[in-house]
């Protein structure tokens, strides 16, 4: 078994900021990986198959590219298994890495996939969920993981540009994500004419042949899709949250944090964090004393500016106004972003710009 890498595309920057592992059978006469799969599940070995395809694709951890992540496929009926456990407890610390739980066998038990889940996210994975808008994976699969990724199922990509429902679900799914916290990726992009109406539609990660197909660690993207992308029109006033993060100062547990307020009479936040260095949660300076903490919203350093604050008006009324917590594409701790800041910014430009 051979490991193959597909680059996930960033559309805003027309660069590479992840990889799918995707296992390959070379020097057999079947090569269809789905072919082998579906032949160990019919002989009780599926489980050992998974982890082995885990393994072979984890091998390569130590050389992924600075600030990409790699994204693994497990069966949700596998994940509970002694195998694919066994994997997990190979790496203690999960940062960068994306469980994608695929859609080859229906959920049976939301409740029983949440031990495993919160397993992960407690070692620093973050967790997807393939084939969004087909299949098993509706509303209620989303609502009842949360997955930090929502992969586009290549049926509602397909002839997009030429299809305005497909266009308006899409939108809805954009929507949604933001409201709890995730990023959409479209899967299955092989045109131009997709690739400009995914982008157009503001979908912030793209897969397909059009960009790059699965190759060896690791492709880059070709260079004119590269310039396709970078070369898009831009807001006369492009704002990022990168523009304005901040470092804050950080601990490891709320005891800690509260003698942080108390060496720094100025200190207002304070940044819980994981084992693992993951932002957790935030302490600020009004509740350091009773321990209470917010568990803080997560954005990307790439997240707008106007997106991130729709999304942090949806927080309950005493953390609404709390800072967010920024981290890089793998999931590392970039700093916050404060409100404040953020409306400013906006304002600034907007009165800047005579047109707005």
């Amino acid at each position: 078994m051979a490991a193959s890498f597909q680059p996930i595309v960033d559309t805003a920057r027309g660069t590479v900021v992840g990889y799918e592992a995707l296992a390959r059978f070379p020097g057999f006469g079947e090569k269809n990986p789905e072919a082998w799969f579906a032949a160990a599940r019919r002989h009780s070995l599926a489980a050992q198959l998974e982890a082995a395809a885990l393994r072979r694709a984890l091998a390569f951890r130590p050389s992924l590219p600075t600030n990409c992540f790699m994204a693994v496929n497990v069966s949700p009926d596998l994940l509970g298994t002694e195998d694919v456990r066994s994997v997990w407890r190979e790496h203690s610390d999960l940062g960068g890495i994306v469980v994608e739980l695929t859609e080859q066998m229906p959920i049976e038990s939301y409740v029983d996939l949440e031990p495993d889940l919160n397993s992960l996210r407690a070692a620093g994975a973050l967790i997807a969920v393939d084939d969004a808008g087909a299949g098993y994976a509706g509303l209620r699969h989303l609502l009842s993981i949360r997955p930090s990724l929502i992969k586009i199922d290549r049926e509602l990509v397909q002839g997009v540009d030429r299809d305005e429902a497909k266009r308006a679900l899409i939108r809805m799914l954009g929507m949604f994500a933001s409201q709890v916290d995730a990023w959409i990726l479209a899967e299955g992009v092989e045109t131009a004419q997709e690739l400009d109406a995914l982008a157009s539609l503001g979908v912030p990660l793209l897969q397909g042949y059009f960009l790059a197909r699965p190759a060896p660690a690791w492709a880059t993207l070709d260079v004119d899709v590269a310039h396709r992308l970078a070369s898009r029109p831009l807001a006369k006033h492009p704002q990022i949250l990168r523009d304005l993060v901040e470092s804050a100062t950080t601990a490891e547990s709320t005891p800690r944090a509260q003698k942080a307020f108390l060496a720094d009479q100025g200190l207002d936040v304070v940044v819980l964090m994981s084992a693992n260095g993951r932002p957790e949660a935030l302490l600020d300076a009004s509740g350091a004393g009773l321990g209470v903490v917010s568990p803080g919203m997560r954005a990307n350093l790439d997240t707008p500016i106007a997106q991130a604050l729709d999304r942090a008006m949806t927080r309950p009324a005493s953390s609404r106004f709390h800072p967010l917590l920024v981290t890089d594409n793998a999931g590392r701790f970039a700093g916050i972003a404060r409100l404040e800041r953020m409306i400013t910014a906006l304002t600034t430009a907007a009165n800047f710009d005579p047109q707005s």
